[in-house]
C-alpha cells in the first residue's frame, strides 16, 4: 500500500519524505507497533544505525524473544543468515 503526503504537508513539517519515515518509524517503535527490523526498514536503514537513531533520544531498545525471532526471520528472508 502507498500513502501519499502531499509536498505541502511535508514542507510545513519543514521534513523530507525520508526524515517523515523516519519519524514515523522511531514513533512506531517506540509505541511497540513495529519490531526494530521492520522499523530500520520502514526508516530505510541498517538496524545498527536506526539503534543510534534511536539512542540519540533516549529510546532504549526493548528487545524480547519474539523480536529476536522475527528479526532472525526477516534476516533469513533477506539473505543475511
Amino acid at each position: 500500500m502507498a500513502v501519499v503526503i502531499p509536498d505541502e504537508t511535508l514542507f510545513a513539517a519543514h521534513l523530507t519524505a525520508t526524515e517523515l519515515k523516519r519519524e514515523l518509524a522511531v514513533m512506531l517503535f517506540e509505541r511497540d507497533r513495529l519490531t526494530l527490523m521492520q522499523a530500520a526498514e520502514l526508516a530505510e536503514m541498517r538496524p545498527i544505525p536506526f539503534q543510534h537513531l534511536l539512542a540519540s533520544r533516549g529510546i532504549s531498545p526493548h528487545y524480547d524473544v519474539p523480536e529476536l525471532e522475527q528479526d532472525m526471520a526477516t534476516l533469513q528472508r533477506l539473505g543475511m543468515l
